[in-house]
């Protein structure tokens, strides 16, 4: 019988974000607290950039942009954040997107199968995701619980289960 697999990736439907980061931008314009602050969230390449004329405005931005991610299904831990910096007259917020398991997170997630997981388990990483396979489709049920208890600071999906 051949081995079961799945993939463990890390990607964020950039669709979504920028559906995202248009709801938010139109909450901004609108709301009465965000009135003559020179608030403003937008695409800047691939990072995205508040601005605003104090920390707190600016702050207050990220956390309307923040709810609208969540509305849409996407994970906070996909959300990179700097802190507020000064900038003239203003202050910004560069943040950016996480796609794809970095090589450091990828060995935390390969040493907790080969510690935690059923006999029988091997993972290899691949580029930014991984593969994991067994001849067991219940083992791969249980790898995938585990890491979904696991506290990572990196959102998973799981791909590919065959």
């Amino acid at each position: 019988m051949a081995d079961s697999s799945f993939d463990i990736v890390s990607k964020v439907d950039h669709q979504e974000a920028d559906n995202a980061l248009n709801q938010a931008r139109k909450e901004v314009e609108q709301r009465y607290d965000f009135k003559g602050t020179g608030a403003s969230i937008e695409w800047s390449g691939e990072q995205i950039l508040i601005k605003a004329s104090t920390e707190e405005r600016a702050a207050a931005v990220l956390d309307v942009f923040q709810s609208k991610l969540i509305k849409r299904g996407i994970s906070l831990k996909s959300l990179e954040s700097g802190e507020p910096e000064a900038s003239g007259k203003e202050f910004r917020i560069t943040s950016s997107l996480k796609d794809g398991i970095a090589q450091e997170n990828a060995k935390k997630i390969s040493k907790i199968i080969r510690d935690e997981a059923p006999r029988g388990v091997k993972s290899q990483i691949q580029g930014d995701e991984l593969r994991v396979q067994s001849k067991s489709r219940d083992d791969l049920q249980e790898v995938i619980r585990l890491l979904k208890a696991a506290d990572l600071d990196v959102d998973l999906q799981f791909i590919n289960y065959r």
